[in-house]
């Protein structure tokens, strides 16, 4: 046995403003098998998780329900549990970042790094609703991409040409929320200064703690210049006040990250953590000896690999062991897309099929690398049908079937082939190591070869030919006792 490991897991936090869908699942699924994995090994391994609850849209949308932001985000928590729940991602902690916990962090990180004078003030002009009365985010202005001309795009990107600009520069603009055309106004911001961090960063992202391909698309940042970074929102805006500065919120993704620290202070201080005699010093303190992984998409690669270790370093806190970044879904060859119809929520998902299915779909699809994931659904009947039902599946029911008929349920003491068994079990530590380094393909493939084995062994015993010969039925019980030894 290997040393025992200290590890906290964690995934990206799921945005309270809408249900968990099938590419959400990629990345929770990835996750909780890791943690299985890890914690099969005997080490003592915690995932935990949160919704993310802040922002301009999560305010928007409970207005226009007519509920408080606060009821919006407890129906969406209970609703992503649910939907994480059968599809078995077992988290031991899953909060929300509007919590005492997350706010506490959020400030105190603020303050350390305001006294380091890593934090800055300046006034920046932003566009305005002046019906709402309100700083409009770029996603909620509207109007003709100045480089296409194409109607009704975001106020940062075209989706028609995929032109990016500032929302100035969009011709004909309105505001999304009452059609009015935005003004210009000026309002002082806070800024993080991410370049004061840029030398440390480069090492930092160089030291094995991303994956090659992340480390090389960093540099593209990082030879543009590191900006500073916007951290604060005006009033009104659902989130936590910036400390010493009324009116002024922290911006969504300042506190979101912080949620995977404030999950975990939650758990210590839960009736599991205290009986493990969880410190939350001890692993997130900045002489923490355990491991911190982080699970995310490549989209998030900004805010996690550079902003969120600065921080984090910034503020005295130990920075993450690895952060494992993983592709996108598509469906049948395509983006996921509601006027397509291959955008499949959990839910609509779980009304038709077995989550178990898509565990092992995926699995059987996943690597370490940032590559995207297609779900083809032939190709999913064809692996579910031949894979996992016609061979793992049919080791047991070969063999279980007789055990219960004929011998009350009960294996016998001995195999009739027990070297067989043991080859098979000597391929558990290649296994182990496809698992623990990401590479679920490669263990699938591996595990599914030793199933050909097993069924090759049943075919070979033929033990439907010795149920039909009453004096054969001590020979019958070996064989079908090693099936059973060889599907366990």
């Amino acid at each position: 046995m290997t040393e025992r490991r200290k590890i906290l897991v964690t995934s990206a936090l799921p945005y309270a403003n809408g249900p968990i869908h099938l590419g959400h699942l990629v990345e929770y699924i990835q996750t909780d098998i890791w943690v299985r994995f890890q914690k099969l090994r005997g080490h003592s391994c915690y995932y935990v998780c949160a919704d993310d609850t802040h922002g301009t849209p999560i305010m928007l949308r409970a207005a226009q329900e007519g509920i408080t932001p606060e009821a919006l985000i407890g129906r969406m928590h209970a609703e992503h549990l649910q939907d994480f729940t059968a599809f078995h991602v077992d988290f031991d902690n899953y909060y929300t970042t509007h919590s005492t916990e997350n706010r506490a962090l959020a400030s105190e990180i603020y303050r350390r790094l305001l006294a380091g004078g890593h934090i800055t003030r300046r006034t920046i002009k932003q566009a305005y609703d002046p019906v709402k009365e309100m700083f409009l985010p770029d996603r909620f202005i509207r109007g003709e991409c100045p480089r296409c001309g194409a109607k009704d795009q975001y106020g940062d990107s075209c989706e028609v040409c995929g032109a990016t600009y500032s929302p100035t520069e969009l011709k004909n603009a309105v505001s999304a929320l009452s059609g009015a055309k935005p003004i210009e106004k000026e309002s002082e911001h806070f800024f993080f200064k991410l370049g004061d961090f840029g030398t440390w960063l480069r090492e930092w992202t160089r030291a094995g703690h991303l994956q090659p391909e992340v480390a090389n698309k960093l540099d593209e940042w990082f030879n543009a210049g590191l900006q500073d970074w916007d951290i604060s929102r005006d009033a009104p805006y659902f989130g936590f006040e910036i400390p010493d500065a009324p009116g002024k919120y922290f911006y969504v993704w300042l506190d979101a990250p912080i949620g995977y620290m404030a999950s975990f202070k939650n758990f210590c201080e839960s009736d599991k953590g205290r009986a493990a005699r969880l410190r939350f010093e001890d692993y997130w303190g900045k002489d923490s000896d355990a491991e911190l992984y982080h699970f995310i998409g490549k989209d998030i690669l900004y805010f996690h690999a550079l902003f969120w270790p600065a921080m984090l370093h910034g503020s005295g806190h130990r920075t993450p062991t690895a952060i494992n970044a993983h592709g996108f879904l598509t469906i049948n060859g395509q983006k996921m897309s509601k006027s397509r119809g291959t955008f499949i929520n959990a839910r609509t998902y779980l009304n038709h099929l077995n989550p178990e299915y898509l565990r092992y779909y995926f699995a059987a699809k996943l690597s370490s690398r940032v590559e995207d994931i297609d779900l083809n659904f032939d190709d999913y009947a064809a692996r579910i049908n031949s894979n996992l039902v016609g061979k793992f599946v049919n080791i047991a029911s070969r063999a279980a079937g007789f055990i219960t008929r004929q011998f009350d349920g009960k294996l016998g003491d001995t195999l009739a082939q027990s070297a067989l068994v043991d080859e098979l079990r000597a391929e558990r530590d290649v296994i182990a190591g496809y698992y623990d380094k990401r590479e679920y393909a490669e263990a699938v493939r591996a595990i599914m070869a030793l199933a050909d084995r097993a069924n090759a062994y049943v075919d070979e015993a033929k033990p439907w030919v010795l149920a039909k010969d009453p004096a054969r039925a001590a020979e019958l019980h070996q064989v079908c006792t090693t099936a059973i030894n060889l599907f366990r």
